[in-house]
């Protein structure tokens, strides 16, 4: 990952860090941050269609919509909205037209089964 450290701060050159697939087809992330106790910032990028299967959330989930829709269960995240999950939440996302989402949580989330294990 390209950066530059001062002593207080750590610029981070995005257009420098590739594009990394997941197990999910169609969708890919660039982890800006990553810490020791699993706290992650990342853009998730989706293509129209792609999905994030069910999965649970061991901390908070924060989501700022960049590009394009970002779906779940409980409704649709458009270009400049925001959404948060609490905590031990459950859901499955996926995205219509395709979407890069800016998004905050603890790691790792955890995926389940159909069943919900």
């Amino acid at each position: 990952m390209e950066s530059k450290a001062t002593e207080r701060s750590v610029y981070v050159d995005v257009s420098k860090i590739p594009w990394e697939p997941t197990p999910f087809p169609g969708v890919e992330v660039k982890t800006l941050y990553r810490d020791a106790s699993g706290r992650v910032t990342s853009l998730t990028r989706l293509a129209p269609g792609a999905v994030l299967p069910r999965h649970r959330h061991v901390g908070l989930e924060q989501s700022f919509v960049l590009e394009g829709t970002l779906v779940d269960e409980d409704g649709a995240c458009t270009a400049g909205n925001f959404v948060w999950r609490r905590p031990g939440s459950v859901h499955h996302a996926w995205s219509p037209d395709g979407c890069v989402v800016l998004g905050v949580f603890e790691a790792p989330n955890e995926f389940l089964d159909a069943e919900g294990r």
